[in-house]
């Protein structure tokens, strides 16, 4: 029989074991990070002691109105202050997964009553029993108790220690993903802050170009006194003094609309954005150094939040893994128990306690846990390529950037040029109006291209600056 006995046990052993095998993860491999360019230009040589993005903002936008624009909203911004509450959230999350490696314990009071049949074991054995000499078992009989209860999982797979180091990177993404919520508030700060300069100067230019218009009217109307000019000039020059009057308007509402989207980033209700328009066209852009790409790695903190996410999601795969093994539970109790409560301080014989262990492991429908460990498995997998692609877009951003500062330097140039010719054939033509050497549609034609030169100057102006700061941006700047 014994012989039979142990078969059994073997037998029951070897199906619990079997049971308990895990399925592998999937291996992946990170090619994107592996392959990245040594520079974002292959016949150019980037500088390695040189980058912007290592640049603290402070130091990289010197005009101290936007600068107190951007401390406001870094105070003040609500985007921030949830990203803010994601990082104590998680941080909570690694207090209790922390907390699961260390055991638990409970203090508890009980009471009850029960009565059991006369005609069952219990209660023939209770009424053939003396709880003291000449003292009859009660009836019914009271139960009170007190005392400490303590439960603890034994991380012999080291299951709780990967939920634990996953909690943690998961934590630190939320960290780095501040940082970027950081860089990209900043960014739209500036951002902002000159396309409301642009619009102040181009208000400007229509302004100047309305008195310039208004003159140009009142000169067509004396000369169709003295029969010099139509009456179809002056309602050319009336409409087009209307539609530049229009177009003023037109800015004066961009300007309120911008001015209102930078006090929503300052978390704060509409009010006047200080701002010096003067030193707008005259501002010289920063010179950015993009270093090399693999920089990009160390810097960007959308790089690195995606790095700390992947590092998580290949933890909670294999702590999901370890959930087809058994796991090792120890349960104990120590406390007092007697059946009236004047008995709790007669020990040592109302002391209670209690010790077990238990193995235990899936045995039967691991449909669960299969399907926990998938899911984990395949978010491990979209992790990769999250990260993968941030760092892909990180590329291209730098790459895109660097040919837009270049072309949009030139096409600044060339703007330069264009918009001072017109001013010149303004002069002219308003020169030949006078003296009735050329018509109305000559003026008009010259008034509205340098018109148009100048709004687009303006445009370019803002592009240069905007271009630079999303550079500085893409290459992990603004959150030091």
């Amino acid at each position: 029989m014994k012989i039979y006995n142990k078969y059994i046990a073997a037998i029951a052993v070897s199906l619990v074991l079997a049971s308990c095998k895990a399925p592998m993860a999937t291996v992946i491999q990170d090619d994107v990070k592996n392959n990245i360019p040594e520079n974002f230009k292959q016949d150019e040589q980037q500088d390695v002691n040189n980058n912007s993005g290592t640049t603290p903002w402070r130091q990289f936008f010197t005009d101290p109105n936007l600068v107190s624009l951007i401390e406001t909203s870094l105070k003040n911004n609500q985007e921030l202050m949830i990203t803010l509450q994601e990082i104590e959230i998680a941080k909570s999350g690694v207090v209790a997964k922390k907390g699961k490696l260390s055991p638990t314990v409970r203090a508890g009071l009980g009471a009850g009553v029960k009565k059991a049949g006369r005609y069952t074991s219990e209660g023939a054995g209770d009424a053939s029993t003396e709880i003291e000499p000449g003292k009859e078992m009660p009836d019914p009989l009271g139960n009170f108790e007190g005392g400490l209860m303590a439960n603890w999982e034994i991380d012999i797979w080291k299951k709780l220690r990967n939920e634990k180091d996953a909690a943690v990177a998961h934590y630190l993404s939320t960290v780095e993903g501040k940082n970027f919520v950081l860089s990209n508030l900043i960014e739209e700060v500036a951002d902002n802050y000159y396309e409301l300069l642009a619009l102040d100067n181009q208000l400007d230019i229509i302004q100047q170009y309305i008195k310039l218009q208004t003159r140009a009217l009142e000169i067509s109307k004396i000369q169709k006194q003295a029969a010099a000019a139509t009456e179809l000039a002056v309602k050319k020059f009336e409409a087009e003094l209307a539609k530049s009057k229009a177009t003023e308007y037109t800015i004066r509402q961009q300007i309120t609309e911008k001015e209102n989207q930078i006090n929503a980033l300052c978390g704060r209700y509409p009010q006047p954005i200080v701002r010096t328009k003067e030193s707008f066209m005259s501002t010289i852009p920063q010179t950015v150094y993009t270093g090399i790409p693999s920089q990009l790695l160390a810097n960007r903190p959308d790089i690195k939040q995606a790095e700390l996410e992947l590092k998580a999601a290949k933890l909670d795969v294999e702590a999901a893994r370890k959930e087809f093994y058994p796991s090792l539970e120890i349960s104990a109790t120590l406390g007092l128990e007697a059946f009236k409560p004047s008995y709790l301080v007669k020990m040592p014989e109302s002391i209670a306690y209690n010790l077990v262990g238990e193995l235990a492991g899936p045995l039967i429908n691991k449909s669960a846990i299969k399907a926990n460990f998938q899911t984990a498995d395949a978010k491990q997998i979209q992790a990769l390529y999250e990260y993968d692609k941030t760092i892909l877009n990180a590329y291209l951003d730098i790459s895109n950037l660097m040919s837009k500062v270049k072309n949009i330097d030139q096409y600044y140039q060339l703007k330069s040029q264009e918009t001072q010719a017109l001013d010149q054939s303004i002069d002219i033509a308003n020169q030949l109006f006078k003296n009735s050497r050329a018509d109305y549609l000559e003026v008009l034609l010259n008034q509205r291209d340098a018109l148009d030169a100048k709004m687009e100057l303006i445009e370019a102006k803002e592009k240069q600056l905007s271009t630079v700061v999303d550079i500085y941006k893409s290459l992990g700047g603004g959150w030091k």
